[in-house]
């Protein structure tokens, strides 16, 4: 791809780009949100026309209008929001659009059969017959990535592909990409996740604001100098942990159990505390955050806060107990994508806004601007659609529609998931300052680095149980790990 174009409106969003693909190597594509990575992939792909620029396969210039030419010329996209069908079989989604068989008939068994070899060839072991709703994400990513190979794609492009699925199952699909590249294919791959970029590729290019930085070999190049270029300034320190004064015991959790997700858990949380919450995948910490809350009452358990007894059975319980939850899943439980900034904001807090049968207008303007100036989201308006915002400014539209609440403490499950690492870096100096007016946060992670630099102290959790308990000097990564699997 030669000098790449395109503009939205009047909004450069690319700008004389460039990037190479060779066969049989995995280039990893990296930038923050806004870069303009999704906007040049979808170019390739066919999804946007580019308004300048040449791109050229193997040697030869070609003309990509559509996504047909993109797939004719041999180039399948796996977006991070997968396309499968829930309701249709792994092998009708695989072949959708080119069943095998005569305009009356279709050829169910050669279908099967056919998917089949094409899932053996990847060494994937799925039911070709099994409705794809019925499989883990890991599993349906993995049928994307076989449909791709039953159009003979030479060049894949990967977008986030690990955002969802458990490391164990990133060690899968790094076999597979392996196994992607022995046959010649080219992989694209879109990453945030620095310790999967220097595991997987060969090739990094950075786009920043539109604009090519640089490309390198992936064994040139360290992490700092690629968030150097990523952001166009050092992050000396990506986890600005603030050191703050320790204080009493704000919330307390006894005996909490709920039948065949975790089991007598026990744990406190001081005020001016972050307290990381580690395990992996399926080893209860968002059930137990859950029963906290009150979306799902533990069958046993009591908590206090700041010694009192609490009653939790629905969430606006731990409301107004002053606990506040930022789920894992902001675009599907904290936000409404097709609502304006403002109001995604206040939504919380409309009672404490209201008088009478109204709305104080003017109380509400000067409220959410300060949020937007406190949080530095970045927006046109506060009437700004939020699914028009980047992850990191979604994610600060749900800590500001929290903070208007003043909650004492904050749950926040994966709170940095696909955002890129200046982002990150600002929701930490949010996390910072919130607890340095004595507040206090839970925080799920499972990005190791990010628990480890943003915790006071660390809670692990192993198949529903406790697992281990670790304070800061402590922390060490094998400790960790052992402690997440001491109880499978």
């Amino acid at each position: 791809m030669k000098n790449i174009e395109k503009s939205f409106n009047t909004v450069k969003v690319l700008n004389g780009i460039q990037f190479s693909l060779k066969h049989g190597t995995v280039h990893a594509l990296m930038g923050e949100n806004g870069a303009g990575k999704s906007t040049m992939m979808k170019i390739l792909a066919g999804i946007y026309k580019s308004d300048g620029g040449e791109i050229f396969i193997d040697g030869e210039k070609v003309s990509i209008e559509s996504p047909t030419d993109s797939q004719n010329l041999g180039v399948a996209m796996i977006h991070q929001e997968l396309s499968a069908i829930p309701q249709m079989t792994v092998a009708e989604n695989i072949f959708l659009g080119r069943e095998p068989g005569s305009r009356f008939f279709m050829d169910y068994s050669e279908m099967y059969d056919r998917t089949e070899e094409l899932l053996k060839s990847l060494h994937v072991n799925i039911d070709p017959r099994a409705k794809v709703g019925t499989l883990k994400v890991a599993d349906q990513q993995l049928i994307e990535i076989a449909k791709a190979i039953s159009f003979n794609a030479k060049i894949i492009i990967m977008d986030e592909p690990t955002s969802a699925i458990a490391d164990k199952e990133v060690d899968n699909l790094f076999k597979i990409i392996e196994n992607l590249k022995k046959q010649g294919k080219g992989i694209i791959y879109i990453s945030h996740k620095m310790d999967e970029i220097f595991r997987i590729a060969d090739e990094i290019t950075v786009l920043r604001d539109g604009t090519y930085i640089n490309s390198w070999q992936a064994k040139d190049i360290n992490n700092d100098i690629l968030i150097k270029n990523m952001v166009g300034r050092e992050l000396k320190d990506v986890f600005p942990k603030v050191k703050v004064p320790i204080g009493e015991v704000l919330l307390e959790v006894k005996n909490f159990s709920l039948k065949n997700k975790f089991k007598d858990i026990n744990f406190e949380v001081r005020k001016g505390e972050i307290v990381g919450f580690a395990g992996l995948v399926g080893a209860g910490r968002t059930e137990v955050m859950n029963s906290i809350f009150g979306l799902v009452p533990p069958d046993t358990g009591e908590i206090y806060m700041e010694g009192r007894h609490i009653e939790i059975h629905t969430p606006q319980d731990a409301i107004d107990n002053g606990i506040a939850y930022v789920t894992e899943d902001r675009k599907n439980e904290g936000l409404f994508l097709q609502m304006g900034v403002g109001q995604n904001i206040t939504l919380a807090s409309m009672k404490t806004l209201s008088k009478g049968l109204g709305i104080l207008l003017q109380e509400e303007k000067r409220i959410i601007e300060e949020q937007i100036k406190a949080l530095r989201i970045k927006v046109h308006s506060p009437r700004q659609l939020v699914g028009s915002l980047s992850g990191g400014n979604q994610q600060k539209v749900v800590l500001a529609k929290w903070m208007m609440k003043n909650p004492k403490l904050m749950i926040l499950d994966e709170p940095t998931r696909g955002i890129d690492v200046g982002a990150k870096s600002e929701i930490y100096r949010l996390m910072c300052e919130y607890v340095a007016k004595g507040n206090s946060i839970i925080m799920i992670s499972s990005e190791m680095p990010e628990v480890m630099g943003m915790s006071d102290r660390i809670i692990v959790l192993s198949n529903g149980l406790h697992g281990g308990e670790l304070g800061r000097e402590e922390f060490e990564q094998e400790r960790i790990m052992s402690y997440a699997v001491s109880n499978i």
